[in-house]
């Protein structure tokens, strides 16, 4: 059996000799290997026609999740993309479904209601800062009615009433009705809410009325 040691040397290059780092097996790491072709290729291009890049940068944020017209356009403005070709990619994609504003809201809406607990007041306020239209975003919170806000913010005030047991009259009733005003409900609403489930916990009408005049 031929022993390691008895492998012939490799064969010398040009300059008379094995090149040392070859020998030592750090030729392999350094030069000649995949790695070093990887290197030697460089980072992968960026497509340099505007219009490419824009649809490449807007691919690749909708493939992790929904984006408004709105967000993909400051996406695009900062990586200094042509207003021109980013008006054309943004066209196109609308026309392909891809950017679909009124069913990004009504989705945002209907998630955010039942996982928050928010109001109208606040889900339109998150819907403008993501760049949705003015009358695309009065008819997604016009889903609410105002019996299905009432509702969410009387099961919101019973979850947090336990909690605030112990405390003295009116620092249950702001904060409770602060949680609800955080959440986008009127301050109507949250005092009214807060009211009827103080009564339904014990509390005297009379002197609730005192705190909390029926409003």
């Amino acid at each position: 059996m031929t022993r390691r040691s008895d492998w012939p040397d490799p064969d010398p290059g040009p300059g008379g000799g094995p090149d040392t780092d070859t020998a030592s097996g750090r030729g392999r790491r350094n030069g000649g290997g995949p790695a070093s072709s990887r290197a030697e290729a460089g980072p992968p291009r960026t497509p340099k026609d505007p219009a490419e890049r824009a649809r490449a940068i807007c691919l690749r944020l909708l493939t992790g999740a929904p984006r408004t017209r709105g967000q993909l356009a400051a996406a695009l403005g900062k990586r200094d993309i042509p207003p021109e070709a980013a008006e054309e990619v943004l066209d196109r994609f609308e026309e392909a479904g891809l950017i679909d504003d009124a069913a990004f809201a009504d989705a945002w809406v209907e998630s955010r209601h039942h996982s928050r607990g928010l109001a109208r007041h606040a889900l339109a306020r998150e819907l403008r800062t993501r760049g949705v239209d003015a009358t695309v975003i009065d008819e997604a919170v016009g889903q609410l009615q105002p019996e299905q806000e009432a509702e969410t913010a009387r099961a919101l005030v019973d979850r947090k009433l336990r909690a605030t047991r112990g405390l003295d009259r009116d620092k249950r009733v702001r904060r409770l009705a602060s949680m609800l005003a955080r959440k986008g409900y009127s301050e109507g609403v949250a005092l009214r809410v807060v009211r009827q489930a103080l009564e339904e916990e014990g509390e005297d009408p009379e002197v609730l009325e005192q705190h909390l005049p029926d409003v």
